[in-house]
């Protein structure tokens, strides 16, 4: 019997050790959110409430003071959130996750958003300055009276937490920027287009870019949006364009597994919805505005910190409440005592690549005409996380190249590894000026206000859509936007061939502030955008070469329709709507095609067409038909490209979702086109043909896994959501930091974005990020959830606490007012200056 026992002892010792240290984990997670604080640089006294989601409202006395408040909450809430995102703007991924983050940083430092951050710093207006110092100051007088209580995750990665600055705040910003920035991909993928079909081929695959506003929409097989004639220089298309000699690309290698979104080196073909209604389509008299910002929200707690701002008192207190990036000072998405305001990234061009001459007697020098000018050349040292190196990291000099347009990124940017040197030059590096723009946001009293403070946002374009309470609607793109000479912008361009314009620059000035794409209180009543083309045919200027499919502005458009007074909760559903405009105009052909086939496994085919004939068009989690639909489109567009592009270059194209989407649907709702001919066979293949094919391949894939039946099928078994911990997004230990899956609802192609990776289906990359809905007439709430929750720390409560409301759309709520806010506290904290 001795045996059993001394099992049995040693079962429940080790289940007791297993339950302290879960508990200890949970107990360490926590931090004081009540009693008094004294903190250094405070200059009055804040009273900082918190909601049942963890959900911070500070009230100072001073605008100021509010600003500190809100750098010392963020960093109880988010630290270990800042200082990844300051690693990443930073280039320095390495000191965290060694050689695998090497080529991710080489970029970054090769681009220099801290570099760009440090001299944004230097010529920052004295009032902006503040504004960033007083968040920094905040943040680091956590850092000073707050070291014994650092996240646990800080001594699991081997991190110190640095002071904080207002060149890191900046950088982050820059870093955001180039987020937003999304053509790169566009010109990398025209210019293999070209080099594999010639430019008269490779245009009948450049993108359609639709605005379904336009008075005069494009024709059915137009080209991209170019230059006006006479403007800025005459009518082109990509095929117009002057082309580099051919540039070999060898693959990339891995990333390694650090979280996705730390180690993208393109910007995403990011997506987001916001929308404004005036007061007369609103229940309560005032306007409404909802956004959804789309990001790769898969890193709990969430990209957004949420957090309410309260200063002065009496008849002169003002109030924002919503959400920030954590490690930026002020808010992007919000409510204010006056306005409301969201965003979703606008497209707008920024981004060139240009083919340098070098000097053909001196490697270290480049022509600029008839003139040899030396390379800048900056050296840099990046320190690698090395466990073997002596304390722990080991140096790795770089060697950044620079002319006059920007750095050289040959060897360096993935997919552009090349005998040529090409250079990129980027418009924000250009344009920074004294003033930024956050502050004047949080303290605007008018649509007026905002649309003065965005003058000042030059590092990233963003659709801003607001509104304030005397019933004013508007929309306005911000970020600083070239005037190309003609046949710029869309594939890189050779430096040689620019000799005859004046001082060899292609860009001859900037898009006035008043030309940016705007609309102020529009005669249908809202104003809204989904990330797709937002200028008329006529515009003046080149604006973009890429922009978001259509599908999800051309839904909202079908909700807003008419005069009705629409309430929150109509907003709030609207949001999480799953109708598919592409669906609809493609899945009947497809269906169609599918009913003329009898053949496949057991009448599969027969089947999946009733399926698809009798589909409704969303995409929710527990039906078969969206499945159907994006596995048998997926192999479809396969089949149309891959036997004129091959396997590789197909596959690039098709990652590529903004630049084939809607030309694809055209070539299948036209019904005839020579890419649907499969020039790897003798016998010519029809629309129809490859649809069969692509429903055999699709069950093919699929049946093994989830059974015969296509009817028994769901979206949401393999259209999930998945969250994990920053510092260990998968593998052994992920679940006990918060990972977790979840079947999610919608697609690329709806409100409720659900977007995928065409090479990697299913799982979902870019989806709401935050959802918001604010009345200008509801003084008490707004209505918002996150992904994640307030809080990032694991195991910690509010950590994970909204996914499921956010998943369910169950109502969740920010306080607005004093009364809301006091009468929905679960905790209050006092901080006090220092004596």
């Amino acid at each position: 019997m001795k045996w059993p026992v001394r099992f049995a002892s040693l079962f429940i010792a080790l289940s007791l050790l297993i339950a302290a240290l879960w508990v200890g984990l949970h107990w360490q997670a926590r931090y004081p959110t009540g009693g008094e604080l004294t903190l250094p640089g405070l200059e009055g006294p804040v009273t900082v409430h918190r909601d049942d989601q963890g959900m911070a409202y500070a009230h100072a006395e001073t605008f100021d003071d509010a600003i500190y408040a809100q750098g010392f909450v963020t960093a109880q809430d988010r630290l270990l959130q800042m200082c990844l995102a300051r690693l990443a703007a930073q280039g320095r991924l390495t000191e965290l996750g060694g050689d695998r983050a090497l080529g991710i940083d080489t970029l970054r430092r090769t681009l220099g958003f801290h570099r760009l951050a440090r001299r944004h710093a230097e010529i920052l207006g004295d009032d902006e300055r503040d504004f960033f110092q007083r968040y920094a100051d905040g943040v680091n007088a956590y850092l000073q009276t707050q070291a014994d209580d650092l996240p646990f995750e800080f001594t699991l990665a081997k991190l110190d937490p640095e002071p904080w600055t207002v060149e890191d705040s900046l950088s982050i910003l820059y870093y955001m920027g180039w987020g937003s920035a999304a053509d790169l991909k566009h010109q990398l993928m025209a210019q293999d287009l070209v080099e594999a079909l010639g430019p008269q081929r490779a245009a009948e695959l450049f993108p359609i870019n639709i605005n379904p506003d336009d008075p005069a929409p494009p024709a059915a097989d137009p080209s991209p949006q170019t230059p006006a004639d006479g403007v800025d220089g005459g009518s082109s298309t990509f095929a117009d364009a002057s082309m580099p000699s051919p540039i070999s690309r060898p693959a990339a290698p891995a990333e390694g597994l650090l979280p996705d979104a730390l180690l993208e080196p393109y910007a995403a073909q990011l997506g987001s919805n916001n929308w404004a209604v005036g007061g007369h389509r609103s229940a309560g008299g005032k306007p409404i505005l909802a956004g959804d910002p789309h990001l790769d929200p898969r890193m709990l707690p969430g990209i957004w910190h949420p957090i309410g701002l309260v200063w002065g008192d009496g008849d002169g207190t003002l109030r924002a409440v919503g959400a920030g990036v954590p490690g930026i000072p002020g808010l992007t998405v919000m409510r204010s005592s006056h306005v409301a305001m969201s965003v979703t990234n606008a497209y707008g061009d920024v981004q060139d690549l240009y083919v340098e001459t070098v000097d053909p007697g001196d490697p270290g020098r480049y022509l600029e005409g008839d003139r040899s000018v030396p390379f800048e050349v900056r050296r840099e040292v990046l320190r690698i996380r090395d466990d073997d190196a002596e304390g722990g990291y080991r140096e790795h000099p770089i060697e950044i190249r620079s002319t006059r347009r920007g750095p050289v990124v040959t060897g360096v940017l993935p997919k552009l590894r090349s005998t040529e040197t090409l250079t990129l030059r980027w418009a924000p590096a250009e344009t920074m000026g004294p003033d930024i723009g956050f502050a004047h946001a949080l303290l605007a009293r008018s649509v007026d206000d905002i649309d003065g403070a965005l003058r000042h946002l030059t590092m990233v374009g963003l659709n801003f859509v607001f509104a304030d309470v005397h019933g004013d609607i508007a929309w306005r793109v911000s970020g600083r936007q070239p005037i190309r000479a003609p046949g710029a912008g869309v594939v890189p361009r050779r430096v040689e061939d620019l000799t005859e314009l004046e001082d060899g620059d292609d860009w001859l000035g900037w898009i006035p502030f008043e030309e940016m794409p705007h609309a102020r209180n529009p005669g249908r009543g809202w104003v809204g955008t989904a990330n797709h083309l937002t200028i008329p045919a006529d515009y003046p200027h080149y604006y973009t070469s890429l922009a978001a499919s259509s599908y999800r502005y051309r839904r909202l458009v079908q909700l807003l329709a008419g005069d009705d007074p629409l309430t929150v909760d109509d907003h709030w559903r609207m949001q999480r709507d799953t109708y598919n405009t592409m669906a609809a105009a493609v899945a009947p052909i497809m269906a169609t095609a599918l009913e003329a086939d009898s053949t496949g496994p057991d009448g599969w085919i027969a089947q999946v067409a009733r399926l698809l004939s009798d589909w409704d068009f969303h995409d929710d989690p527990e039906r078969p038909e969206p499945l159907l639909f994006q596995e048998i489109y997926r192999h479809f567009a396969s089949a149309v490209f891959e036997d004129e592009l091959g396997p590789e270059l197909a596959a690039d194209l098709l990652d590529n979702l903004y630049f084939w989407q809607e030309r694809l649907q055209a070539m299948v709702t036209a019904g005839d086109s020579p890419w649907f001919d499969d020039r790897t066979t003798e016998a010519v293949e029809t629309r129809d043909d490859l649809f069969r094919h692509a429903a055999r391949e699709a069950f093919g894939r699929l049946a093994p896994d989830l059974g015969a039946d296509p009817g028994d099928w769901r979206w949401g078994d393999l259209h999930r959501l998945s969250l994990h911990h920053p510092l260990r997004p998968s593998g052994f230990g992920a679940g006990l930091l918060g990972a977790q899956s979840h079947p999610l609802g919608g697609s690329g192609e709806t409100l409720l974005r659900g977007w995928y990776a065409f090479g990697d289906p299913y799982e979902v990359t870019f989806t709401d990020s935050l959802r918001m809905v604010a009345d200008l007439a509801d003084d008490e709430k707004i209505r918002a959830v996150l992904p994640g929750g307030v809080v990032g720390r694991a195991f910690h409560p509010h950590q994970t606490d909204q996914i499921e409301p956010y998943l369910s759309g169950e109502p969740r709520w920010w306080w607005f007012s004093d009364d809301a806010i006091e009468a929905n506290a679960v905790a209050t904290q006092r901080l006090l200056p220092a004596p």
